[in-house]
């Protein structure tokens, strides 16, 4: 008999909902309404809210409590900078380490990229994206870079909706995706880097479209 996943977490319901916006930077998280709302006790939605400040994702402010933190225009290019640092030696590093059990693993995660066309759930599009950056991490075969893309992360939940929400970029990134792949699948890991620096550079730029937008 097959088992039902077990339910998401008071941390991963409300990570998820700052992430897909419903939960919005500067808004109050309120023990006692999102106890309700999520139909759990305070208990752990307070270790929920305590483990996002440890995350750096929620703060706490004067008169209001915890509340998500805001990201402006310069903190987001500082993170999209490093996280360009740490995805180019990610790609590197899985050139030149990954096995070939690996490789094939990717080539798998790749294939469940479908193209926009498919009307694919921009959530479950970044949840799939996610995925693909934590297999090149793990390939890389380097326990400390790991942990930096892990915190890198963490952050990127500031920024809310993704941006694979916006016309054509799911599409464009499944083929930046294909360039850094193919990089690593042929050994190249100077190529490897620069398509998946180039990759992050497109992200950012896509980010900044959006926040005009929403502006």
């Amino acid at each position: 008999m097959t088992k039902s996943p077990a339910p998401a977490s008071a941390y991963e319901q409300i990570r998820a909902r700052i992430l897909n916006g419903e939960i919005r930077p500067g808004d109050r998280l309120r023990e006692v309404e999102l106890a309700d709302d999520l139909g759990l006790s305070r208990t752990p939605v307070r270790e929920a809210i305590r483990r996002l400040e440890q995350d750096g994702i929620v703060e706490h402010a004067a008169h209001k409590g915890a509340v998500v933190r805001s990201l402006d225009q310069s903190s987001i290019t500082e993170l999209y900078t490093i996280r360009e640092v740490l995805e180019g030696t990610a790609a590197r590093l899985a050139a030149q380490h990954a096995n070939s059990a690996e490789i094939d693993a990717l080539e798998e995660v790749l294939a469940t990229q479908p193209p926009e066309s498919a009307d694919l759930d921009a959530a479950e599009a970044s949840r799939r994206n996610a995925i693909f950056h934590g297999a090149i991490g793990q390939a890389a075969h380097n326990r400390f870079l790991l942990s930096a893309m892990d915190g890198i992360s963490s952050a990127l939940t500031l920024l809310g909706p993704t941006t694979l929400s916006m016309q054509g970029r799911i599409d464009a990134a499944r083929d930046e995706h294909r360039a850094i792949l193919a990089a690593i699948a042929a050994r190249d890991a100077n190529r490897a880097e620069e398509a998946a620096r180039a990759h992050i550079r497109a992200a950012h730029r896509a980010r900044l479209r959006l926040i005009y937008e929403v502006a």
